[in-house]
């Protein structure tokens, strides 16, 4: 059945008016009651400056932060993804000892406050396992190309640590709902489909790989990129271990301008052009795969 074309009611013109109105005595308020006074004109610096030394344009800070926010999301969702299909193909297993490994691994890290796992794996875990994997001395050791790649995709060298602590505990926070995710996905596909795989002689994880997962595949799509979406928004929390992302560098931003409302309209802007940019892609990826997989 092919989808009506939403339509502009009289009620989402009265919606648009409202928030156009909210706007207006905001910064009515904030002028006059607050005197505050409004700088719009400086926060381009921050946005993308000119280098004399370089003699190009550069990312300004604000920009920076977007940046690292971005890349530090992608590679948390990355990892996050690998944790959380393993541990959702754990927690359907038949045999009890991963189910019960899965299972305690989801309920622990989702009963804390990513705060506190923040501040665990930074002061407590990444330490020693950094030092015990010898990630310090690879990176004093690594050769020019790949200091020179690592800003690209990460962050330069002298940040790494503070990023790797940070990635990592993003990536086991978020990676315990995917694994939910990927347990609701395969246990909803309907038993018959197993036993017909059984009847054909494919083995567990022949049946998993060729019947179950394709199709459960097509499940797990609509809530993982609505993880992904939370977890751009939950990367702000880790401005607290000071890695230099959107949040962090607003932060410093006001302290050092006191240009408070303007950064804080633009980094909210920045945010929702983000978030709102990858649900329109997956939203397109969901259209696809309901047509490849029905």
């Amino acid at each position: 059945m092919p989808q009506k074309k939403p339509r502009f009611t009289t009620l989402d013109a009265v919606l648009i008016l409202a928030i156009i109105a909210f706007g207006v005595f905001f910064v009515w308020r904030v002028t006059t009651t607050m005197e505050y006074q409004w700088r719009w004109h400086l926060l381009a610096n921050y946005l993308l400056r000119w280098d004399e030394a370089a003699g190009r344009w550069v990312p300004g800070l604000v920009t920076q932060g977007l940046l690292t926010t971005i890349r530090l999301s992608f590679w948390t969702m990355l990892l996050a993804t690998l944790i959380g299909t393993v541990m959702g193909l754990a927690r359907s297993s038949k045999a009890l000892f991963p189910r019960m490994v899965a299972w305690t691994y989801v309920e622990v890290v989702r009963n804390i406050p990513p705060l506190v796992l923040i501040f665990i794996f930074y002061f407590f875990l990444a330490d020693q396992l950094m030092s015990f994997l010898g990630v310090d001395a690879l990176l004093r050791n690594l050769p020019d190309w790949a200091r020179d790649l690592l800003p690209w995709v990460a962050v330069p060298v002298d940040r790494m640590p503070n990023f790797l602590a940070a990635l990592l505990t993003l990536a086991v926070y978020e990676g315990a709902y995917i694994t939910e995710h990927v347990r609701s996905g395969i246990q909803s596909v309907e038993r018959g489909q197993r036993e017909a795989a059984y009847a054909l002689g494919l083995s567990s994880w022949q049946q998993m790989r060729h019947v179950i997962f394709p199709q459960a595949l097509s499940r797990i799509i609509p809530p993982l990129s609505g993880q992904f979406i939370a977890t751009i928004k939950d990367t702000a929390i880790v401005s607290v271990i000071s890695v230099q992302e959107l949040t962090f560098q607003g932060l410093e931003l006001m302290a050092s301008t006191y240009m408070t409302f303007e950064i804080m309209i633009t980094i909210t802007a920045l945010y929702l052009t983000v978030t709102l940019s990858f649900s329109s892609l997956a939203g397109l990826v969901e259209r696809r795969m309901r047509r490849v997989y029905g």
